[in-house]
């Protein structure tokens, strides 16, 4: 059973956006020519990291990270990673890590117990999910017994949204959906599940200005900032970071994709002030999180 025992005047940030892309075992979650469509998009070589050595890095960094996978067994027809073991690893490594599941919404009532499962016997706080790969939309009445679920728990969930590194360049996509991660189905989503608290994950292209009027509209949206490079973010939404929405934005790397002293690099140069870097950087995950 997962608990936190995170010293957060130890650690300069909190990464938001992390996968475990294999299992202790060497499985991936999705099809081999998929992850090789996406190393290369990424310009990524060698294996992936396990868990123990995603911590083993962060400690190093001084930093936390959200860690997960991404259930997309039925619309992929590959078995998924096990988020129980995700939740065993962070457990191991609980002064660094922070365990999300994730279930596959096409699974119906399966995936409703499953989140039971792991919310109450391994103790995950939060989960995550991919429309664009799940092959689901967010807003689906279909899906609202899993989402009520979700809201009774009152644990935050991140959903990518823009466009995707996972089957670009490949013919058709690999049939991967871009629409399905329109951040307009999270609005809906947002306003039908007020207590549930979302992660609306990357900018948003090509839908920038769609997340950011959600990120503003509803008191339960936030914005993670991983997937690019600081440096090609849009300029509405460095001066929505640096204002109205500096409550609500957080720092996210999505590694092993991008790695984090990367992004934090590129991140200085946008010249953000200070106390607000601290808020992007580790204070408003904290208190979304329930660290503090």
């Amino acid at each position: 059973m997962y608990e936190s025992n995170i010293d957060l005047d130890a650690v300069t940030a909190i990464d938001t956006h992390v996968h475990i892309e294999a299992d202790d075992c060497g499985h991936a979650a999705l099809p081999q020519p998929l992850l090789d469509a996406a190393d290369a998009y990424f310009q990524r070589t060698g294996p992936s990291p396990t868990i123990d050595q995603i911590a083993d890095y962060y400690r190093e960094l001084s930093m936390a990270a959200v860690v997960f996978t991404v259930d997309s067994e039925t619309n992929m027809k590959t078995p998924p990673n096990s988020s129980a073991e995700i939740a065993r690893g962070a457990a191991r490594n609980n002064d660094v890590l922070i365990p999300f599941a994730s279930v596959d919404p096409l699974q119906g009532e399966k995936a409703v117990h499953k989140a039971r499962s792991l919310v109450e016997d391994f103790g995950v706080r939060g989960f995550k999910f991919h429309p664009s790969t799940q092959g689901f939309a967010p807003n689906d009445e279909e899906f609202l017994p899993l989402f009520t679920q979700l809201e009774a728990y009152g644990l935050p969930v991140v959903f990518h949204t823009g466009q995707t590194g996972i089957g670009a360049g490949m013919p058709g996509g690999f049939g991967i959906r871009l629409s399905l991660s329109n951040p307009m189905f999270l609005d809906d989503l947002a306003a039908r599940h007020p207590y549930l608290p979302i992660i609306m994950a990357h900018p948003s292209v090509p839908w920038q200005d769609e997340a950011i009027a959600i990120a503003t509209h509803k008191a339960n949206v936030w914005i993670d900032l991983s997937g690019w490079s600081p440096k090609y973010f849009e300029p509405k939404l460095i001066q929505a970071a640096r204002t109205y929405l500096q409550d609500k934005v957080l720092f996210a790397s999505d590694y092993p994709a991008i790695k984090p002293e990367r992004w934090m690099r590129d991140y200085a140069g946008l010249g953000l002030p200070d106390e607000v870097s601290q808020k992007i950087f580790k204070t408003n995950a904290a208190r979304l999180l329930k660290l503090v």
